[in-house]
């Protein structure tokens, strides 16, 4: 007979119930019945051992923490700023944020023993502040000049120039393959820290969206306000009901994104055309829907107008996305896909990454914690490191 586990009940539901993990599909990662894995968490049986550790890295909690007394205190649940009646987070966010929970903690604590100086710009204004001074001050500080970007895809600048400054941003669409994140439950999280900022930003939308729920992050991180968004976008002023936290930090990344004095040439055109708009857009970065926001909220256009170009505007992208899906798919036939350590790489955060290897190859860190920092075995940790330097 296989070794049972005796487990703690209470403790072993929970992990199951906190995984957002329906009793249908944990007892299917065991091939048992529902029945049977409800008698588990009510102690009227035991799994085995090797049940229990199925169960343990489908919820991905430690295996000993089944046999704890009693339910140990999890992280905090963040702030949940997304608008009324979004999705439930379910298994994938929950994962996600509590991964990033885990290396926020993990750098915070040890930046903190280190006696590192706090990082200025976390808190620094509220939203008693103008946001455009806030998305100013945010340009200002990364050194970033939306009208002369250095690389075709802005939003790679904006990664390095706040990771150089102290910020970590991760990116994933997928926890693994069957395991993928939606957007429309969320985008994107801030875990504001003055010893080490943290951003999440949901990778499975095309760059023009993350690069403004990266920039709407920044905002969260500069007025000090920890939480999990969804629905990031441009706001018709006059149109949408969101969180007060939510429209001031749309309002700086619109201000930050798409500059004031570059969208009133708008203005001096003969006729605003979905070209011209177009054209517009991928100078900034930015998407058309983003642009076309702005110019309306600024009285640049009419709503007639703008729905109009809208309508026009939705074709265009409709046409581009096809595009970008047929370019994907015979990229991943001839090159084969993107690399799995770029992809862990980014996931956990570039700074982040390099200063665990930095902390690992000096002999502060221990080699279990190192990996389990950065879901990479240690004899494949120069693979990781390989990607740092492309």
């Amino acid at each position: 007979m296989p070794d049972k586990a005796h487990i703690t009940p209470k403790v072993f539901k929970w992990a199951r119930e906190s995984a957002r993990m329906t009793e249908e599909i944990a007892a299917a990662k065991v091939s048992v019945s529902s029945d049977r894995l409800i008698d588990w968490e009510a102690g009227k049986s035991k799994p085995t051992i090797h049940q229990a550790q199925t169960l343990a890295k489908a919820y991905r909690r430690p295996f000993a923490l089944f046999f704890l007394p009693d339910i140990p205190q999890d992280f905090q649940p963040l702030q949940d700023y997304r608008k009324k009646g979004s999705k439930v987070l379910g298994t994938a966010s929950i994962f996600i944020i509590r991964e990033i929970q885990q290396k926020q903690a993990w750098i915070s604590e040890v930046n903190e023993q280190n006696e590192e100086e706090k990082v200025p710009f976390v808190g620094r204004f509220s939203l008693k502040d103008n946001p455009v001074t806030v998305s100013k001050d945010i340009l200002a500080t990364l050194d970033i000049n939306p009208l002369q970007y250095k690389y075709e895809n802005p939003i790679k600048e904006w990664i390095d120039k706040a990771e150089s400054n102290g910020i970590f941003i991760s990116r994933t669409s997928f926890i693994h393959s069957r395991l993928t994140l939606d957007s429309n439950e969320i985008q994107g999280f801030a875990i504001s820290d003055l010893y080490a900022p943290f951003i999440f930003i949901n990778s499975s939308d095309w760059n023009a969206p993350q690069l403004f729920t990266l920039v709407h992050e920044l905002a969260h991180i500069w007025i000090a306000e920890t939480g999990i968004s969804n629905l990031i976008q441009p706001i018709i002023r006059s149109q949408e009901k969101y969180h007060p936290i939510e429209m001031f930090c749309n309002e700086v990344a619109a201000n930050a994104l798409i500059p004031l004095e570059y969208i009133s040439e708008l203005s001096k055109s003969d006729a605003i055309t979905s070209d011209l708009i177009f054209t517009y857009s991928k100078n900034l970065g930015i998407s058309s829907f983003a642009l076309l926001v702005r110019a309306l909220n600024l009285n640049l256009i009419t709503f007639s107008e703008y729905s109009s170009l809208k309508r026009e505007a939705d074709v265009g992208f409709r046409d581009f996305l096809q595009k970008e899906s047929e370019k994907k798919s015979k990229q991943k036939q001839t090159e084969g896909g993107p690399n799995p350590y770029l992809l862990k790489l980014n996931k956990n955060s570039r700074l982040f990454t390099q200063i665990v290897l930095d902390a690992y190859k000096g002999g502060f860190v221990d080699p279990n914690i190192a990996s389990n920092l950065l879901n990479t075995p240690t004899n494949k940790f120069s693979k990781l490191e390989a990607q740092l330097y492309k």
